[in-house]
């Protein structure tokens, strides 16, 4: 699998900065996605970041969205223990965090903010 643009490794930490214009929030998730699913082949990686707000384009997700994206990231970490913090722009984060409970209830250990340093803290707590 080709590394995604815009990866880091630090540790047993990726972060992932994708940036680009989506003209469906679809496109968006499967970028993502297709990050997730490269972090958790890489040896020793157990936190993963994603800074998502360099995506672009697309209107504000609906509920079905959200589930949809929740549905697609969980299967991208699959059976891998990897945390992952999600960076997005505050007017995409739903106050419920409905997309994270749907991954969550999918084994996922996930979380979302609006910023990176409370992403990073939240990775750095124990689990």
């Amino acid at each position: 699998m080709e590394i995604p643009a815009n990866f880091e490794f630090r540790g047993d930490l990726a972060i992932y900065r994708p940036c680009g214009e989506f003209p469906e929030f679809r496109q968006a998730v499967e970028a993502v996605a297709e990050a997730i699913r490269h972090a958790v082949t890489q040896p020793g990686i157990r936190r993963l970041l994603v800074d998502s707000s360099g995506l672009v384009g697309f209107p504000l997700p609906t509920m079905l969205d959200r589930y949809d994206m929740g549905l697609a990231w969980a299967k991208a970490v699959g059976p891998s223990s990897i945390r992952m913090a999600v960076v997005a722009r505050p007017e995409l984060i739903d106050p419920k965090k409905f997309g994270v409970l749907v991954a969550a209830n999918r084994g996922v250990a996930g979380n979302v903010f609006d910023n990176e340093a409370a992403a990073l803290a939240w990775l750095e707590l124990p689990q």
